[in-house]
């Protein structure tokens, strides 16, 4: 093998999924994993901290998506529509991927430790969404509920997404999740 492998932290992370799913999670150590991609543990710990941030490590991309959406977003656009817009674009980049979804949360479900660290990063996504609201000079409030309401909106979705039949995209679930949240508080 060469000193240069294409992909390895995608190899890394298909490798993990699949021994998690073979194995369990406890069971499978980084070793096994990095053998599995075919690569080394130094490679591995090149790219994941441990074998908890094979399931967490995307998180930084998604945040700095979720900023620049809701930076680009029309000036006139209420905290509601840029929040809504924020969320649906991580919707896009992770309804791309819905086999790898479906086989990370049924790991995570089965973790309380990992259930734990998927709303740790969740709540890091939703502070980074208020922030993004907080910088167009939404006030404190109306960001901190925006934001939360995107986060409420996007959970639900997914988790129709990734539990529910195949078919509609998670960007189409999320753009439904916050037609039916503007229905409910409409009164």
């Amino acid at each position: 093998m060469g000193r240069w492998v294409p992909d390895a932290r995608g190899r890394l992370e298909r490798a993990a999924l699949e021994l998690y799913a073979e194995h369990g999670y406890e069971r499978t150590t980084v070793a096994e994993i990095a053998a599995r991609a075919g690569l080394t543990e130094r490679t591995f710990f090149r790219h994941f901290a441990d074998k908890r941030e094979v399931l967490f490590g995307g998180a930084e991309p998604l945040r700095d998506l979720i900023v620049r959406t809701a930076a680009e977003a029309p000036a006139s656009a209420a905290p509601i529509t840029v929040a809504a817009a924020a969320v649906e674009a991580v919707g896009v980049v992770l309804g791309e991927r819905r086999t790898a979804a479906r086989q990370r949360q049924a790991v995570i479900d089965a973790h309380p430790e990992l259930r734990e660290r998927e709303l740790i990063k969740l709540a890091a996504l939703g502070d980074a969404l208020a922030g993004a609201l907080r910088d167009r000079g939404v006030p404190d409030l109306a960001a901190a509920l925006a934001a939360e309401a995107g986060l409420a909106a996007f959970k639900v979705a997914a988790d129709r997404w990734i539990h529910g039949p195949d078919g509609e995209p998670l960007a189409a679930g999320i753009r439904e999740a916050f037609a039916e949240l503007k229905t409910i508080t409409a009164g």
